[in-house]
């Protein structure tokens, strides 16, 4: 390509410019069961147009993926689910939707590479098909913080319960809401960020690590 030497020496320092506004990018995973709600809570949040990978379930399935409890369930993602949400100027978020069928989980050691932070999804009528999510953050040591699905505000488990079914550390936050609703799933990705400022894992270049409360503005 043609360019001059002076119009490299005069692109360079708006490039540099840019490059130190640009706002701090944060990688967090939303994970859960087979049909908890991972795909719809990225929806509900994102402020672009989410991607997902959402599949038509088949006769193909049928003794391989168990949907008991989730009978209605005509989809499922076979990859990811991706969205964004900005913050502040300082801090976006980038959220992956993992899959939640077994025969997929593979692709979680691909997905949690970069990774900040996670959110672990659990419908309290199946609590069991978290358990693996809840075990495989906590030996990687990624901080993360459990919502609870309640489907339209029904609540059939204390937090209490919740905490000793998934044996959560007494400092995991637990936030429990229909998590359809923007609102519900905004304060749980809050409480993540709340959970990451106040461990050893800041948030990179956020300037607002020991302020909380200024960053409610999703």
């Amino acid at each position: 390509m043609a360019y001059s030497d002076s119009d490299d020496r005069v692109g360079a320092p708006a490039t540099r410019s840019t490059a130190a506004q640009a706002p701090a990018a944060v990688k967090i995973l939303i994970a859960g069961g087979f049909g908890v709600g991972k795909t719809t809570m990225v929806g509900a949040v994102s402020e672009v147009v989410p991607l997902n990978t959402e599949e038509h379930l088949t006769v193909a399935g049928v003794g391989v993926d168990d949907i008991d409890g989730v009978d209605q369930k005509a989809t499922t993602t076979v990859a990811l689910d991706f969205g964004r949400i900005t913050v502040s100027p300082q801090l976006v978020l980038y959220l992956f939707g993992t899959p939640g069928q077994e025969r997929f989980w593979f692709m979680w050691n691909d997905l949690v590479h970069g990774a900040l932070g996670a959110v672990v999804l659990v419908d309290t009528r199946r609590l069991e098909s978290s358990f693996a999510s809840v075990d495989f953050f906590e030996s990687r040591g990624v901080p993360f913080v459990v919502g609870v699905n309640c489907f339209d505000g029904r609540q059939d488990r204390t937090e209490s319960e919740v905490r000793e079914a998934l044996d959560l550390d007494p400092h995991t936050p637990v936030v429990m809401g229909d998590l359809r609703q923007r609102r519900a799933s905004r304060d749980l990705l809050l409480a993540l960020i709340e959970l990451l400022m106040s461990g050893p894992a800041q948030l990179p270049g956020h300037p607002v690590a020991a302020q909380p409360g200024t960053i409610r503005t999703m």
